[in-house]
């Protein structure tokens, strides 16, 4: 993998792409990171899943922001098309972790107004840590119920829809400051019209997925455009993997 800007840099080691995409030295609210991949065309999934469009330098990205952050956030839809199950973590990532000060597995935080979630899925069944459901006061409460049976933890955040800014803030409280959001399209898009994305990780594939997949942002639509400033470009195999922080 190759650093195109803001220098030249070849055959980058997990240490450079730390420094890379490390998170401010000092984060004393919650600071989001959002990691996705697209077509060159826009398309953020091929055939409803976003496999079809990765490639090893973006799964090192995708593996790298887990990492580095607290913990992962991501769309019930998400977990549900991509068959999600708990962080991993090998001896080499412990390490880091250990280094940065952080725990030893991330866990993950999924947002469902609805709480929409199997308790019998991997998410819940093959997980070293407990994973954090995000939800509402009006979510059935058998349901919510059931999560908490099988071992999750549950926040309750807002009424009918999940409050994105509070849900953060209370991640922030209980010390998960470092958030790398993984998607989905929705989720992604009402953090843009809450104004809560810091950083964008992108990666673009070398494919025209044509028309009908959605992009890697849908929802409400916002007010206003959040502006953004370009911090990286990494190449590799026709791949191009961008980062973009809000402009300051």
């Amino acid at each position: 993998m190759r650093m195109l800007w803001p220098e030249s840099l070849d055959d980058l080691t997990d240490d450079d792409l730390a420094n890379i995409y490390g998170y401010p030295a000092e984060v004393t609210g919650s600071w989001v990171q959002v990691n996705f991949v697209s077509s060159a065309d826009g398309a953020a999934t091929v055939e409803d899943r976003s496999e079809p469009l990765s490639s090893p330098a973006d799964k090192r990205i995708y593996l790298l922001g887990r990492d580095l952050a607290d913990v992962v956030l991501v769309g019930a839809g998400t977990v549900r098309a991509e068959g999600y199950r708990g962080a991993r973590a090998n001896d080499i990532r412990r390490e880091r972790r250990k280094r940065l000060g952080l725990a030893e597995i991330p866990p993950i935080a999924v947002v469902t107004a609805s709480a929409r979630i199997d308790p019998a899925c991997a998410l819940l069944t093959d997980t070293q840590v407990p994973p954090i459901i995000i939800t509402t006061e009006e979510a059935p409460a058998e349901r919510v119920a059931e999560l908490a049976d099988a071992g999750a933890e549950i926040l309750v955040a807002g009424q009918q829809r999940v409050d994105l800014a509070a849900a953060l803030a209370e991640l922030s409280r209980r010390g998960l400051k470092r958030v790398d959001c993984e998607g989905g399209p929705c989720l992604f898009g009402e953090l843009i019209a809450e104004n809560l994305v810091d950083q964008l990780c992108l990666t673009v594939a070398p494919l025209l997925a044509g028309a009908g997949a959605d992009r890697i942002a849908v929802g409400p639509a916002t007010t206003e455009s959040r502006h953004l400033e370009l911090a990286s470009i990494l190449h590799e195999d026709g791949f191009t993997m961008l980062r973009y922080r809000r402009r300051t």
